[in-house]
């Protein structure tokens, strides 16, 4: 286990999250994306109340990140956000992941948010695990849903959690 504190992102986190995004990407199994975006639009894309680093204590060194975007612009599903975990490859199996994840968790519960999906590569056994411990199911598996790179054809299985909060 690592000592670390979650904070909101700020600006000041841009490089590091990108850099861990970026080595996310490398591995082949983050991402049909190959290159992480730049910061404007990394941060257009994600919800300011929804995006925490993990950061050491000591030095301040980002460990980790997670983001929430909208899956729709339609009112009917202004309760709907899609998630990102990033975590670097020093601090992973640590409880970086499963923190943010979780803090992640109580700011959505608090803005009243009913569900957050997540989309992942079969490959990637550990996200999926780590999803699965922080309460995501299984909801099934979309068989060639995009082409990535040279690799061709990829799976993804798509994961929700549901709100304890959704009578």
């Amino acid at each position: 286990m690592f000592e670390f504190d979650i904070v909101p992102m700020t600006d000041g986190h841009a490089d590091a999250v990108l850099a861990i995004y970026q080595a996310g990407l490398e591995t082949g199994d983050a991402s049909f994306q190959a290159e992480a975006p730049d910061w404007p639009a990394f941060d257009a894309g994600k919800l300011p109340e929804h995006r925490f680093v993990a950061v050491a204590p000591n030095d301040g060194t980002v460990l980790g990140w997670v983001a929430a975007s909208r899956v729709s612009s339609r009112p009917v599903y202004a309760g709907v956000l899609e998630e990102s975990v990033y975590v670097s490859s020093g601090a992973r199996g640590g409880g970086v992941g499963r923190a943010l994840l979780d803090r992640l968790i109580e700011s959505t519960e608090a803005a009243g948010i009913w569900t957050l999906q997540a989309g992942i590569f079969p490959e990637n056994t550990a996200s999926l695990a780590l999803h699965e411990r922080a309460g995501f199911r299984t909801l099934g598996v979309q068989e060639k849903i995009g082409k990535h790179g040279v690799r061709g054809w990829r799976d993804v299985v798509r994961l929700e959690r549901r709100s304890r909060n959704v009578s």
